[in-house]
């Protein structure tokens, strides 16, 4: 796929995926809606369909990498609540999952689960990705003073 020459674009896009495969996965199965949304991802980060599903097939291995940078880090725990939502079933397993990959992408654990309700309500409403962005990030900046 990308070979012994991966940069760190590649190895953060490929963390990430194998990151929306794993919550995917937290309810027992892939539903087709979340492959979808998976592909979509990854071509959006300018990989193919095949590349994808590879990755996705072969989920079980990889280590997460944390972005460098909260645009970053949010963009990530944004995928896997939109992911989540993708099959119009919440399940436990999967909200779990979101709360504990937002505190492994750098979020105070006291806020986590703040954040990932604030993400499914904006997408339950229909808004676009920046303008959740937005409404988060003053909270966001709030709380982290709080570190």
């Amino acid at each position: 796929m990308f070979g012994f020459f991966e940069n760190e674009q590649t190895k953060k896009v490929k963390s990430h995926l194998l990151n929306l495969a794993a919550l995917a996965k937290a309810d027992g199965h892939i539903d087709e809606r979340e492959m979808n949304f998976i592909v979509s991802v990854g071509r959006k980060n300018g990989m193919r369909a095949g590349e994808v599903r590879d990755i996705v097939a072969n989920s079980n291995t990889g280590a997460l990498i944390i972005p460098d940078n909260d645009s970053e880090r949010f963009d990530q725990i944004f995928d896997l609540v939109d992911m989540m939502l993708a099959d119009g079933v919440v399940d436990e397993n999967e909200m779990d999952f979101c709360v504990g990959m937002a505190g492994k992408l750098g979020f105070r654990q006291a806020i986590v689960g703040v954040l990932v309700r604030k993400i499914s309500m904006g997408v339950r409403d229909g808004l676009p990705r920046e303008q959740i962005k937005e409404d988060t990030q003053s909270f966001l900046s709030q709380n982290s003073q709080a570190n």
